[in-house]
């Protein structure tokens, strides 16, 4: 490959120097690759350019003032090198998906990303999701290092995608992964905005840098006519509808009129949430399993998502109410004969557990609520003491416990969020394994538990060590040994409560 039929503004006699891969890493590079060498966090990859010469470099982008050939390497400098990167990863692996569909904000991005793949897939439309969750398509799901992952290995799995008929791909895009320009080179066909609130400022340091590396989705990397999903009730609205009137983008709302879709009437049935909606000022009726009302918003936004697909929409109603809940999200795990619930969800930050809790106790009003929950080490401090509070304002009970404390002291960590809660209600159990077997041991006829900030997690990360863990293995398995000494009479069950209360 010829760099010049890649690299915009290159030098005229550079344009014949040739190429055969990409690499950000030394210890990838072979022969005639690129080399970029990036400035991390923690590394700086111009100190490791004559490794990657060693290993087979021929060109090197880098900040060094340099440039020209030397020793029969070529030099070239940027001032933003993760940016060319990405935008040469997409132009070499050109044959990607046809239908790109990009998802940020602070939560709710893998319930979207997972309902707009349900709903295509009960279409029988080919589709795939990328993002916390992994790489999914119908028979198959592979775990991925990071939310956004980096632009040479993202281009090859779209390549990959593609290879497969597959062109309908939603992708959760994440504030880091957009602020190191990851995305750069693709250009989305539809963008939802779900909310911003209190996450990632230990690497944004401030709001309005978390908020700018939001809003560059939609004012960068989205299609000429392309389509904007978001609330009209977020503060972020206003950005989002000046972005949309100066690039002339479909701007699809919720809770805004015609163009999007309102709740005219809503109840809750035991589980169930039942539902009339109004979309185009036509009414719809839509029963759904899915726990909290937040989530009829994830739900709402991958529908309008759904709409591009060419499906009417009574019929993308009827596919809604077959729609699961995603794993470690507002789910349900197991069944308990006491009807005590115990709800799986990944809130780690103030308002994903302010939402969990405040739509639990709309929804499941007048009865108990526990919380199993902690904070994660090496992140932002400030919201432990928010989670605290939050925490106590809901719950009846609290069992303080290690979430993935990594690299700090982990009783520091429960110290800083007991400030804020009641001694009468905190359980403290460093063993995360222990808290979840007392607070289902404790649980009474229809109270309701939240395992809550680890969600799909499969380990816990202590700094010095991982240990391989599951809070939906611990769960089942506590619940499987709860119901041996449960009579699966619910009557009996609530006479034994009585006694044991009286006898205490």
């Amino acid at each position: 490959m010829l760099i010049g039929n890649f690299l915009k503004n290159i030098k005229k006699e550079f344009k014949n120097h040739q190429f055969t891969g990409l690499s950000f890493n030394s210890e990838d590079c072979k022969k005639d690759y690129i080399f970029f060498a990036i400035k991390g966090t923690k590394l700086d990859g111009s100190k490791f350019i004559d490794h990657a010469i060693k290993k087979g470099a021929r060109v090197i982008i880098s900040e060094q003032k340099f440039e020209g050939i030397k020793n029969k390497v070529l030099f070239l400098r940027s001032k933003n090198i993760r940016k060319v990167l990405s935008e040469l990863s997409y132009k070499i692996k050109k044959n990607i998906p046809k239908n790109l569909i990009a998802v940020t904000g602070t939560n709710g991005k893998s319930s979207i990303a997972d309902f707009y793949f349900q709903l295509l897939n009960l279409s029988n439309k080919k589709v795939a999701s990328i993002g916390t969750l992994g790489i999914r398509t119908k028979n198959n799901l592979k775990k991925i290092s990071n939310t956004t992952l980096d632009p040479i290995g993202l281009s090859k799995i779209l390549n990959k995608l593609k290879k497969q008929k597959i062109d309908n791909v939603i992708m959760e895009a994440s504030s880091h992964g957009l602020k190191q320009n990851r995305l750069d080179g693709l250009k989305f066909n539809t963008a939802i905005f779900t909310n911003l609130t209190h996450d990632h400022l230990d690497y944004h340091k401030t709001f309005i840098d978390y908020l700018t590396s939001k809003l560059y989705l939609f004012e960068k990397l989205l299609k000429p006519r392309g389509t904007i999903i978001t609330d009209s009730k977020i503060p972020e609205y206003r950005n989002l509808k000046k972005i949309s009137l100066n690039n002339r983008f479909n701007l699809q709302v919720l809770s805004k009129g015609n163009n999007g879709i309102d709740i005219y009437s809503h109840q809750f049935k035991d589980d169930k949430q039942i539902i009339e909606i109004k979309h185009n000022r036509k009414h719809y009726k839509l029963q759904t399993d899915l726990i909290g009302k937040i989530q009829l918003k994830n739900l709402f936004m991958a529908m309008l998502a759904t709409k591009k697909n060419d499906l009417k929409f009574d019929k993308i109603v009827k596919l809604a109410s077959r729609v699961k809940s995603v794993s470690g999200r507002f789910e349900k795990i197991g069944t308990i004969k006491n009807r005590s619930k115990v709800i799986l969800d990944y809130a780690h930050t103030p308002d994903a557990l302010n939402t969990c809790l405040s739509n639990l106790k709309e929804q499941f009003e007048n009865k108990r609520i526990f919380i199993v929950f902690g904070c994660g080490g090496n992140r932002d401090k400030d919201k432990r003491s928010m989670m605290g509070k939050i925490a106590n304002q809901y719950c009846d009970r609290v069992y303080l416990t290690d979430d993935n404390p990594r690299d700090e002291n982990p009783k520091k960590i429960r110290l800083a969020i007991k400030k804020t809660i009641d001694k009468s209600k905190v359980f403290e159990i460093s063993s995360r394994s222990k808290a979840i077997h007392k607070a289902i041991f404790d649980l009474k006829t229809g109270d309701i538990l939240v395992i809550a900030g680890k969600g799909h997690e499969q380990t816990q990360d202590y700094g010095k060590f991982v240990n391989k863990f599951s809070d939906r293995l611990e769960i089942l398995k506590n619940i499987k040994l709860k119901n041996k000494v449960l009579s699966t009479n619910l009557k009996m069950n609530i006479l034994k409560e009585i006694s044991e209360l009286s006898s205490n």
